[in-house]
């Protein structure tokens, strides 16, 4: 049975176009004939072209490599005698190569190096036509002219093969040949002629030996001796004259070299048998790149991560050319090497000193120095040019570093800066101005753009913008946190949740600072939920201002007392009087009672006591004794502007005793849903009398209401003095607001509701429209109109006959409508149709007032609380009769008694109070119709 064995397929000739596209060939079925199909009909594809078979052959025990290979080429394969079987692979070449399998590159140029294979295959042993060529045996060829034409053939086929296979190879060995043959021609030049040129120069310095002693034996048979030292000194003369020119053909030659030796460095170094050795070990790895790109990259790595690489090059280049300059004035000029270099220099620095140069050696060199020289220059500029340009820009985009101490940081951009920056500028203007350093992910030109459209006066203030990440290390670095006397971290625009993690994560990277800070941290917060955890990580450092409960605790207030919300405003604000705290060692010893009224220009309201912790106490007893270390809170118009005083007589004379009123049921509506909203139901339980009623109106389904409040932490089975009532509905659509009783609600509160709480345009927009319905909605229910309240408020506007309707209804009921953008505030605020405005203007002035003693949050927390002491408006029935004439110590002296601290009043034919007045000594009349605000407790 014949042997199945194949040999590897023998490479053939591809397609004549490398571009085409190369199918593989198809390979015919083999089958196993018998001796007798031998000479069966083979299918090939005809006369038209020479074919390559491989005939199988049964391996021997020990073979040689390709021993199993026969290639044979037949002029005209026919049917009848073809050596072909139908084992054979036939492949045309002019489709190009075989893809499928690698192929043996067999070269056989001469027919005497070409040595068949023996083939042992039985069937062929008894073949006639087998000859023996040179020791061995050939099959399928009788005549030996026929097997060497053969052979030739293949050869020639094989040949053509491996070129056209190569993509080009062949032309890029015979590129790579003449190269390597010209660096050969160089480098033999080069090893002939500087040995003969050392030879010379050998030679001729002995010939001058020789002629030495020769003018030496002369000399000694002159009788004259001046004659002889005009020999001698002729003699010193050649010999200086040897040694300069000697050493400036040495300089010439070291120009020369030096000039083309970078060339060819660059041209052939890649060729170089020791550069290919070195570089073998990376042809495995990775593509072997040229050199010129491997310099390139080296030059762009060291230029990028060496800042002063480029000056350095500079200086590299500038030396380099002086040196290499003065070396080739050397060589081509009289002068010495020292005098080369000068004016070398001079040729570098002024290009127009080598005018008078003499002789066409010198005129070259000194060119090529000037031109270089100028080419230095104009380098030497384009770096100057872009390292002002850089540090020009670095200064636009706010990259520079702040050198500041004692300032105060603002961490993150939003719509309170523009306020906090108003009352930081305020605060800070008893001491002619300070500094406020803010860092945002903003562009500096836009954020001092938008600074500048806030066209206000910030009283020798000076506004720093950078731009960086607060949550970036050296960022923070960069506008010196770590000096900062308070830094303030603003909350941003986004959903509650994401502000509070940002913020989170800023006060994360402030404890990160190595160096410390020294000042506090107010962190401006968006949820209640949130404060325990960025207390957790910030611990005592951390000052926390949680806006929306802030807003939501003052609505509540001012919806409680009308007018209650015009004296936070001066309060927290530093346009008028606001809360200090400072020690008076002078005061140690003196009770409270004496404390109260032993200040002519500010109000004490409470004690810091040394002794429990600096725990501060908002309206002590009057039997409290100043100790040494306690510190002294109070409301004055600036931190020194009031000290203490001589103690003023007073007045204690008998007041009226009346008890304050029992608390009645009140009903209040809520249009809108906040997030906050089970917060401000329990501060409203606190505050309410059993039988109130509160109204919850919002697109919000009331089958998720209960769900919402339970989940924000409120029980509702546990409420004993309101009652919930739930209406579902739009508040900007009319039709659905006439369906409340808008009429008979003692207060309206207009929040801002939550799902457009992260677009402030279309949530004022909102609150905008509901107030402007429910104000008319009411005056078309309110047929009694009383004018005679409204004739001073419509003194202004009796122009608008619907303003006037509006502001009668406002009579009747109070609406509190909390709007973010202060701009809205101020258009709601000229027309008087609601009773205020709340906005986050407001929380900037907290912010602002605990950015400057952190102390304050303590006092702020205490009286925004439900529990504890609260700011309120009592009537002037309380403390004084009808046109009673006292002093404003006197009706403080008469306060205490009810254990409350009086810090303004708000006459009846006035609109807005007086905190903190001055004179407090005069005495005055007064009137039953005037109230004062007090500090009392709601125990």
């Amino acid at each position: 049975m014949r042997d199945t064995h194949e040999a590897p397929p023998v490479k053939t000739t591809p397609s004549s176009d490398p571009g085409k596209f190369e199918r593989p060939p198809l390979l015919k079925k083999p089958k196993t004939l018998d001796d007798s199909d031998s000479d069966a009909t083979p299918r090939f594809p005809g006369p038209l072209f020479p074919a390559v078979r491989r005939v199988a052959t049964a391996p021997p025990a020990s073979r040689p490599p390709f021993s199993n290979l026969r290639v044979s080429v037949v002029d005209d394969p026919s049917p009848l005698d073809s050596p072909f079987s139908d084992r054979d692979w036939v492949y045309p070449a002019f489709l190009g190569h075989h893809p499928a399998k690698s192929r043996v590159a067999h070269k056989a140029s001469k027919l005497q190096k070409f040595d068949p294979p023996v083939s042992t295959a039985r069937g062929y042993a008894d073949d006639p036509n087998r000859k023996v060529i040179g020791g061995k045996q050939l099959i399928g060829a009788a005549p030996v002219k026929k097997v060497e034409k053969d052979v030739k053939l293949t050869s020639s086929q094989l040949g053509v093969t491996r070129s056209n296979s190569g993509s080009g190879f062949p032309s890029k060995r015979i590129g790579l040949f003449k190269r390597s043959l010209a660096l050969y021609l160089l480098g033999f030049i080069c090893m002939i002629v500087v040995p003969y040129t050392f030879y010379l120069q050998i030679r001729v310095q002995k010939l001058q030996e020789e002629s030495n002693e020769l003018r030496i034996l002369c000399s000694d048979r002159l009788e004259d001796s001046e004659s002889s030292k005009i020999l001698l000194h002729e003699d010193r003369a050649l010999v200086s004259d040897w040694s300069n020119t000697e050493s400036r053909t040495v300089a010439l030659y070291t120009v020369v070299v030096t000039l083309l030796m970078p060339f060819v460095l660059y041209k052939y170094l890649d060729y170089l048998p020791k550069f290919k050795t070195l570089s073998k070990g990376m042809k495995n790895s990775q593509e072997e790149v040229p050199l010129n790109k491997r310099i390139a990259y080296m030059v762009d790595v060291c230029f990028s991560v060496y800042p002063y690489a480029k000056l350095l090059a500079l200086l590299f280049a500038t030396i380099f050319l002086i040196a290499f300059g003065g070396l080739a004035l050397y060589a081509v000029s009289d002068g010495s090497f020292a005098e080369a270099l000068w004016l070398s220099w001079t040729f570098v620095a002024d290009s127009g000193n080598h005018a008078d140069r003499v002789g066409t050696g010198p005129r070259i060199v000194s060119v090529s120095i000037s031109s270089g020289g100028m080419l230095i220059f104009a380098m030497m500029l384009g770096l100057v040019s872009d390292a002002i340009s850089e540090k020009v820009d670095s200064l636009r985009k706010g990259k520079s570093e702040v050198i500041e101490r004692n300032h105060i940081l603002i961490l993150g951009w939003s719509d309170k800066l523009g306020s906090l920056l108003k009352q930081l500028a305020i605060a800070n203007k008893s001491i002619g101005g300070g500094v406020v350093v803010v860092l945002a992910e903003r562009d500096k030109e836009e954020m001092e753009m938008d600074i500048a459209k806030l066209e206000f006066d910030l009283m020798g203030t000076s506004v720093i913008c950078r731009s960086g990440s607060p949550l970036i290390l050296a960022d923070l670095k960069k506008v010196s946190v770590s000096k900062a006397r308070a830094i303030i971290v603003l909350a941003s625009d986004e959903n509650a949740d994401q502000s509070d993690a940002r913020a989170l994560r800023v006060v994360l990277s402030l404890t990160g600072v190595k160096e410390g800070l020294r000042g506090h941290v107010v962190v401006e917060m968006s949820d209640l939920d949130n404060e325990p955890l960025v207390k957790l990580v910030g611990g005592d450092l951390i000052e926390t201002v949680v806006a929306h409960d802030v807003i939501g605790r003052l609505m509540i207030q001012c919806a409680l007392q009308p007018g209650l919300a015009q004296i936070w405003e001066d309060i927290l604000g530093f346009e008028n009087a606001e809360f200090y705290i400072k020690r008076w060692p002078q005061l140690d010893g003196l009770r409270f009672e004496d404390v109260l009224i032993s200040f002519p220009d500010a109000i004490p309201c409470g004690v810091k006591v040394a002794a429990d912790g600096g725990k501060i106490i908002l309206n002590p007893d009057d039997s409290y004794i100043l100790k040494e270390g306690d510190e002294v809170l109070v409301i004055a118009e600036d931190d020194d502007t009031y000290s203490p005083g001589p103690l003023p007589e007073v007045r204690r004379g008998l007041f009226p005793k009346i008890a304050d009123p029992p608390k009645y049921p009140e009903k209040i509506l809520f249009c809108g849903w906040r997030r906050d909203i089970d917060d401000m139901i329990t501060v409203l339980e606190a505050f309410l009398a059993p039988g109130s009623e509160l109204w919850i109106f919002s697109e919000v389904p009331e089958k998720d209401r209960e769900k919402k409040l339970i989940d924000g932490g409120l029980d509702i089975s546990k409420l004993e003095n309101i009652r919930l009532v739930h209406r579902e509905g739009n508040a900007v659509i009319r039709r659905h607001l006439e369906s409340l009783p808008l009429e008979t609600f003692d207060s309206i509160l207009i929040l801002a509701d939550e799902l457009l709480e992260d677009s402030i345009v279309h949530s004022d927009s909102r609150s905008l429209a509901t107030l402007l319905l429910i104000r008319d909605i009411q005056s078309k229910r309110l047929p009694n109109k009383d004018t005679s309240s409204t004739s001073l408020r419509l003194s202004g506007f009796s122009h608008s006959s619907w303003i006037s309707e509006m502001q009668q209804a406002s009579d009747k009921s109070i609406i509190i409508s909390e709007i973010l953008d202060s701009r809205t505030r101020n258009l709601v605020s000229v027309s008087r149709i609601s009773d205020y405005v709340l906005s986050n203007e407001l929380v900037s002035m907290a912010l602002a007032m605990v950015a400057e003693d952190k102390q304050i949050n303590r006092v702020l927390e205490e009286l925004f609380a439900e529990e504890g002491n609260e700011m309120c408006i009592k009537p002037a029935e309380f403390y004084l009769f009808d046109q009673e004439e006292l002093s404003f110590h006197d009706i403080m002296l008469r306060g205490r008694q009810r254990q409350e601290i009086i810090i303004g009043y708000r006459l009846a034919n006035t609109e807005r109070a007086i905190i903190n007045p001055s004179e407090k000594s005069q005495p005055r009349k007064w009137s039953l119709d005037d109230v004062f605000v007090v500090i009392s407790s709601n125990e």
